[in-house]
């Protein structure tokens, strides 16, 4: 800031503070003088506002970014810290900390700040559109594919100074080891990437020169991002060829006990689980580089402490029913989902347990919850993490899914679920009733939906809840058709026959039917894309068939899980007091907006004994 801004700055600030201005309406005037690309004023009246509350995170965060622009990282990290301290929570702040972190090349602190960002959900928006304001990646990006858009398969695409440009971005590495990168610009960029490992590892085999650590961690960092979304980028014969080659010398050094390179294990386990190779569990021994120690946690200690657990997961009903045995076989070879970011641990301290909140007159340490068809336990997690003090049955027909949920339900310290291996249509002989169950994404992989509601309606206490989530058949009209294109190609449920389909989608993505499919979490992981497009049972819903169902269950509709925005323009429409648990009104209103539940039904509804006046009357 030049003398002259200074001086003009300051009288501004003297007239401002002559009139009466509380500290809100000044934070509000400052936010919006930096969204303007008015520094000097958002500088001027962040000071203000300190002067009279020193720890308000709003104008520390300010002042901390306009630091940051001028260069002044350390004074930048100094005044975030602050607004940090002052709120843990806040996602912008890390992320802004790490920036300048890195900047001063403090990179250690910089990861922990971008994993804390990401942990909390990077205020809504993910990581993506922070990947793609990283200049190598943009133009990397660009360089991976052709004027129509498709991959490019290129050996000199990457360049040594792009990857050491791309290996040196902190944000990049931390983001491909906790969570799925999404889009197709992001996932071409990196399957070309990949690409380039295999060249450089080729070469590293020959000759064993240390390879710096930055690349040594990109890289590393690349296979877990792989093993995360199971391998669903593209492939050319000439990388399987290479990938072969590479796999074969692995198992040799194995068998014969030699020295593995860390890049070995990168190539390798950018292309297949490690856990798969013969003799990996000896790879467990070594000594590693902290990027490759890693890895092998991810791809061989973590699935083989699964594989272990298998025979301690309780088998709580028998599995007959032939749909749901091809249901369990699919779920067995792609466990869905496969999450590795907890964001409610990172919110565990701000969260109050439904005991403090005065749900239900019982005493929280008796409540009893049912979750069906957990899965690999992501949904049970965040029950369990809401309601400390319930006990919490968790089933599903996987073993495998089964597996990896207890696995991260002992690293995260919870002791209040207890997993079993069920088919919900078998449960109906249990002993157990629950004040609350959970069928979230289950019912309509049943044979018979119904028949499977019934049984979990007989579980549930008087006057209990269960939350329900069903798939809508006008929100999945697009997966109805790619379903369609899958049974006209001949497309197979394998890795193979998934990835080919991808390709299909997304030389076509322009096409209306296409664009909302490519905007989906499951589009970017195999286990997601088998569960969409391949799933052996898959019934979709309407509003006036759930109405019939709980009226002849005599159910209490309480209302639908929806953005607010969407509430609020239903309510615009239908500005009726009983409006919003009226399904018919929510039938017209998803007939003129078919995307209105984004493939899923979420709602809630209530057992009542007595009788109970009909859903929408």
């Amino acid at each position: 800031m030049s003398r002259r801004d200074r001086r003009a700055a300051l009288a501004r600030g003297k007239t401002a503070a002559a009139l009466p201005a509380e500290i809100p309406a000044l934070a509000a005037e400052a936010t919006s003088a930096y969204q303007q690309g008015r520094p000097v004023d958002a500088e001027v009246l962040c000071k203000r506002i300190l002067g009279r509350d020193s720890a308000h995170p709003v104008a520390l965060n300010i002042l901390g970014i306009l630091y940051q622009a001028s260069g002044s990282h350390r004074l930048a990290a100094k005044t975030l810290a602050k607004a940090i301290a002052v709120n843990d929570l806040d996602a912008a702040c890390h992320y802004n900390i790490a920036t300048s972190y890195e900047a001063m090349d403090q990179r250690d602190e910089a990861a922990a700040h971008f994993n804390k960002a990401i942990a909390l959900g990077l205020s809504g928006r993910g990581v993506e559109p922070f990947l793609l304001q990283i200049p190598i990646i943009i133009e990397c990006a660009n360089r991976s594919t052709d004027k129509f858009g498709l991959l490019v398969n290129n050996d000199g695409m990457f360049s040594a100074a792009d990857l050491a440009a791309v290996a040196g971005r902190v944000f990049l590495r931390c983001a491909l080891e906790s969570t799925i990168i999404r889009g197709i610009a992001l996932e071409q960029f990196l399957t070309g990437l990949r690409h380039a490992l295999l060249r450089v590892a080729a070469a590293a085999m020959s000759d064993p020169a240390k390879i710096d650590d930055d690349v040594l961690g990109l890289f590393c960092a690349l296979a877990r991002q792989c093993f995360l979304n199971e391998y669903a980028f593209a492939m050319s014969a000439g990388e399987s060829q290479q990938v072969d080659r590479l796999r074969a010398l692995l198992i040799q050094k194995l068998a014969a006990g030699d020295e593995v390179h860390p890049l070995l294990l990168a190539a390798v386990g950018a292309y297949v689980p490690l856990h798969a190779i013969a003799g990996a569990r000896s790879l467990l021994a070594g000594q590693w580089p902290a990027a490759a120690a890693g890895l092998l946690r991810q791809q061989v200690r973590e699935p083989l402490e699964e594989e272990d657990d298998r025979s301690a997961i309780s088998r709580l009903t028998s599995i007959t029913d032939g749909t749901s045995l091809e249901v369990m076989r699919q779920y067995e070879e792609n466990p869905y989902p496969r999450w590795s970011v907890n964001p409610l641990a990172a919110l565990r301290s701000s969260l109050k347990p439904d005991g403090e909140t005065g749900r239900g007159s019982e005493p929280a340490a008796r409540h009893q919850i049912l979750v069906a068809g957990c899965g690999t336990g992501e949904h049970p997690f965040d029950v369990a993490q809401k309601s400390p003090n319930a006990q919490i049955l968790a089933v599903d027909l996987s073993v495998v899914s089964l597996a990896y949920a207890r696995r991260k339900t002992r690293e995260e310290g919870l002791s209040n679920i207890e997993y079993g291996q069920a088919d919900i249509l078998n449960m109906s002989a249990m002993a157990r009733t629950f004040d609350r169950i959970e069928a979230v994404g289950v019912l309509h992989h049943l044979a018979d939906p119904k028949a499977g509601w019934r049984v979990l309606l007989s579980l549930l206490s008087p006057g209990g809840t269960m939350r329900v989530g069903l798939y809508s058949a006008a929100a999945r009209r697009s997966i109805v058709e790619a379903r369609a294109l899958v049974a006209e190609r001949g497309y197979q449920p394998t890795a193979a026959g998934i990835r080919e389909l991808r390709q299909t989608i997304i030389r076509e993505r322009n096409e209306a039917r296409w664009k909302p499919l490519v905007q989906t979490v499951d589009f970017y992981s195999m286990s997601g894309c088998r569960d969409m497009f391949f799933n052996v049972m898959e019934h979709r819903l309407t509003l006036p068939d759930i109405k019939v169902f709980l009226n002849e269950q005599r159910l209490l509709f309480l209302g639908f899980e929806l953005d607010p925005g969407v509430v609020e323009r239903f309510r615009e429409q239908y500005p009726g007091p009983g409006a919003l648990t009226d399904l018919d009104c929510w039938n017209a209103f998803e007939t003129a907006n078919p995307h209105t539940f984004m493939n899923m039904y979420m709602f809630s509804v209530r057992k009542n004994d007595r009788a109970a006046p009909a859903v929408g009357q």
